[in-house]
């Protein structure tokens, strides 16, 4: 658990470059479908989610204190069901005609798990002691 803090922040770094990479394929209109483009903007641009969502867990993780803990713990797992909610929409069949799967539609999925994982095992030093304790 030594190194999570750093796992949680390489994936949110990697969840930032996946969306520009394609995640699906569609023969029908012969394009792939990334998170900042689909045809006639059909599915959104989660993308615009996941990169503001990522950089926000990233400062986030860097500032190491117990409330940012918490507010990423709140914000990953929001990512984490926004994820799954993309997967779904991206890679459902529509009119008999099931899209292709790119790796990056997968790589979505598995980065957004990896930092809800840092963000329930932060790296954060509470101390034990008291303001009226005495220090002896």
């Amino acid at each position: 658990m030594k190194y999570i803090k750093w796992v949680g922040l390489l994936a949110a770094l990697l969840l930032v470059f996946i969306c520009f990479i394609p995640w699906t394929y569609h023969a029908d209109v012969g394009k792939n479908f990334t998170g900042f483009f689909s045809e006639k903007n059909t599915y959104g641009k989660p993308g615009v989610f996941f990169v503001f969502f990522g950089i926000v867990f990233i400062a986030l993780t860097l500032i190491a204190k117990v409330w940012t803990g918490r507010i990423n713990l709140f914000l990953s797992a929001i990512m984490v069901a926004y994820a799954f909610k993309t997967y779904i929409l991206y890679t459902s069949c529509y009119n008999a005609y099931c899209p292709e799967k790119k790796a990056g539609i997968y790589l979505l999925v598995i980065c957004n798990l990896m930092v809800l994982l840092a963000a329930v095992f932060p790296d954060i030093r509470i101390n034990n002691r008291s303001k009226n304790e005495d220090p002896s």
